[in-house]
């Protein structure tokens, strides 16, 4: 029960703090130019992105839509089980990127389930992206290094007869 709260507590602060931030940018960026914060290196630069990272698929939202929707759904299937602190937070990270990008494809023009993504951050040679594709990110670095460390997601217990 710790893990699955831990899960909940990670992916509710990351769906929260995406939903803000793009808040903050569609008010603040939506009718700007790109901001340099740090020369060419890091700058805010506003974009309604209708397709996955890089922008691919971008004619597939509806698509992209069910499966942040399926990846929700395994997620709460198995968070009961994770034993791992380190993988409740991965899926924590997982679970509050899909929500935070899914309510943009759900909510947000041109329609439910094809919105487009607000992305509002950028890095030199890589492309335009947000609270919710970072936590992502994090958690494929994080669930690397766990699986490197041999760290399982579900402990089995022994089985005393």
């Amino acid at each position: 029960m710790q893990r699955w709260r831990t899960l909940l507590s990670v992916a509710w602060f990351i769906w929260i703090l995406d939903l803000a931030t793009k808040a903050w940018a569609v008010s603040q960026l939506s009718h700007r130019g790109s901001i340099k914060i740090l020369g060419d290196f890091f700058q805010l630069t506003f974009v309604r992105n209708p397709g996955a990272a890089f922008s691919f698929a971008s004619e597939a939202t509806f698509l992209l839509s069910l499966f942040g929707i399926f990846v929700l759904i395994v997620i709460v299937y198995f968070a009961p089980q994770i034993t791992s602190k380190g993988w409740a937070v991965v899926l924590g990270l997982v679970m509050g990127g899909v929500l935070g990008n899914l309510m943009d494809r759900i909510f947000r023009e041109p329609g439910i389930l094809r919105g487009h993504v607000i992305d509002w951050m950028q890095l030199p040679h890589w492309p335009i992206f947000n609270v919710a594709d970072t936590s992502i990110v994090c958690a494929a670095g994080l669930s690397m290094y766990l699986t490197v460390r041999n760290i399982s997601p579900i402990t089995k217990k022994d089985l005393k007869s």
